[in-house]
């Protein structure tokens, strides 16, 4: 009896794939995939001048081939006792005696420690999820308020219908009254996604006013199409300074 690392494709077993369950196969494969390698050698046989059987791990050999179809480089080789022909009938009694199994049935223990396994990483799997989605809801209730407590001193800010604005830099008397093209290179400027698109409705938004003219940051956000909430804080903060 020696041991081998043998090419998986160089390895056939008499028993079908069809004998073991898809989910399971999939399950240790990811395994074999995680820690590097089949921890449990196969027990094979040489059939021919490279070529091997199975004698015992049918189950682990068909997820080295699962392992080596999902990573075809990490997983080409696994570990392997290779007999003599005039041994086999001896160590198939060895399996029996350790195993209580006949051949080309699983070990008992194989299933409840995958199912062990499985199951705590999915748990763990559900306790980093429920942390980054808490972790989520926070930044974006933090997020909103920001928005909020923005567009609350904005609108404080904001003159009246009919009075006259006199800061040159005023973003909104600068929605007001420049061009398409303008108001292109504006956007363009502060970085604002499909200015050309924005500025086009802006300018399609405003001409449909009585006045042809937005009446306060909120008329804009309600009038305009796409801008939102973030595009208008963003205009107010970049145009402001500039």
């Amino acid at each position: 009896m020696r041991f081998y690392l043998v090419d998986v494709k160089d390895i056939v077993s008499d028993v079908p794939r069809s004998n073991f369950d898809e989910a399971e196969l999939e399950t240790i494969a990811e395994l074999i995939i995680e820690s590097g390698g089949l921890i449990k050698p196969l027990v094979l046989k040489q059939s021919g001048a490279e070529t091997y059987a199975v004698v015992e791990g049918h189950l682990e050999y068909y997820a080295a081939v699962r392992a080596k179809e999902k990573n075809p480089r990490q997983c080409e080789m696994v570990n392997a006792f290779v007999i003599s022909p005039k041994i086999e009938d001896l160590v198939l009694k060895q399996v029996t005696a350790i195993t209580g199994v006949g051949d080309g049935n699983k070990p008992p223990i194989i299933e409840p420690v995958i199912t062990n396994i499985e199951t705590s990483r999915l748990n763990n799997l559900e306790l980093r999820l429920e942390k980054v989605i808490s972790e989520l809801k926070s930044e974006i209730a933090q997020e909103r308020q920001r928005v909020d407590d923005k567009f609350k001193e904005v609108n404080s800010n904001t003159p009246k219908p009919g009075e006259e604005v006199s800061q040159p830099n005023d973003p909104l008397q600068l929605l007001n009254t420049l061009t398409q093209q303008q108001l292109v290179a504006r956007l363009r400027s502060s970085r604002i996604t499909s200015y050309e698109k924005k500025a086009k409705a802006i300018v399609e938004a405003r001409n449909k006013k009585q006045n042809q003219k937005f009446e306060d940051y909120r008329d804009v956000k309600s009038s305009v199409t796409g801008l939102g909430e973030m595009g208008i804080l963003t205009i107010i903060d970049e145009w402001s300074r500039n």
